[in-house]
């Protein structure tokens, strides 16, 4: 029981957390998508990115590796932890960290590639002007 009270607990901050940094970033997303490639197939990238940014906060919240130490054999080198107060502030603090570094990774990815698109397209229109 322990163990799928905490991992329903993280996932559920894993879920939060993502959703909060999705619907923050949803305008700046937009607008990169439609001044980028257009009106057309911007809202598929933007559904696409926001996938990939659920995927990512989940992914990255939610530690599988504390959470097979519940299900492991207990063993004198594998004790299994007890869920103290101190425990859960320490699981519930993690998740928000951990889902929000991956989220930051991601974004940032996502904003180098969209700036070195945005300086591709405003070299394209200069050179169209002129």
């Amino acid at each position: 029981m322990e163990f799928f009270a905490l991992l329903l607990v993280t996932l559920l901050i894993a879920v939060i957390v993502t959703l909060i940094v999705i619907i923050s970033f949803r305008k700046p997303i937009k607008s990169i998508f439609l001044r980028i490639i257009g009106e057309d197939i911007a809202a598929v990238w933007q559904k696409f990115l926001t996938f990939a940014l659920l995927v990512v906060g989940i992914a990255s919240g939610v530690s599988i590796h504390k959470l097979e130490k519940f299900i492991a054999p207990i063993t004198e080198k594998n004790p299994r932890p007890d869920l103290t107060l101190e425990f859960w502030a320490l699981e519930i603090y993690r998740t928000i960290i951990n889902s929000l570094g991956g989220l930051a990774w991601a974004l940032l990815i996502f904003f180098v590639f969209a700036l070195i698109a945005f300086v591709i397209v405003k070299g394209r229109e200069k050179k169209e002007t002129n």
